[in-house]
């Protein structure tokens, strides 16, 4: 005899969840091909503000020593680049939890208007690069002022 079940599609949709759920609980290190990146390169959060004379560009740079920070500007497109060197890697450790990343990094941005390339200024502090990049004499807002005229 065959028993016919009701089907409810509230619970098939509770159950596929309770499946994905599972799946992305489970130990991700049996499957490093979904994360390995290593014939890419990290890429670099930034910040970059307009103001009147300048762009200000910041980027997060945490662990990377100054001399290893490359910064180019080409054809108005930034490009800072570098590389966290990995400290001493010991093989045989058993590591339960490994978030921080190493490796090169790159991030090129078009820049919204011209600069003035021999005066921009880079200063590295507490893991933030700050790039001062003055706008070039032609992009920079002009003001006329309007004289009145003399009746005579």
């Amino acid at each position: 005899m065959t028993n016919i079940t009701r089907w409810e599609p509230y619970r098939e949709l509770a159950h596929m969840r309770q499946m994905l759920d599972r799946f992305f609980e489970d130990d991700f290190s049996r499957f490093p091909i979904l994360w390995d990146r290593r014939g890419e390169t990290m890429g670099l959060a930034l910040d970059v503000v307009e103001k009147e004379d300048a762009y200000i560009v910041q980027a997060s740079v945490p662990g990377v020593p100054a001399k290893d920070v490359e910064v180019t500007l080409n054809d108005n497109v930034l490009t800072i680049k570098g590389e966290l060197k990995v400290e001493q890697e010991v093989q045989e450790e058993t590591y339960h939890l490994r978030e921080r990343r190493f490796g090169a990094f790159m991030r090129s941005v078009a820049l919204p208007g011209a600069v003035d390339a021999d005066k921009i200024e880079a200063v590295h502090e507490n893991g933030v690069l700050t790039l001062t990049l003055p706008k070039a004499a032609a992009v920079k807002p002009k003001k006329i002022e309007v004289k009145q005229a003399v009746v005579g």
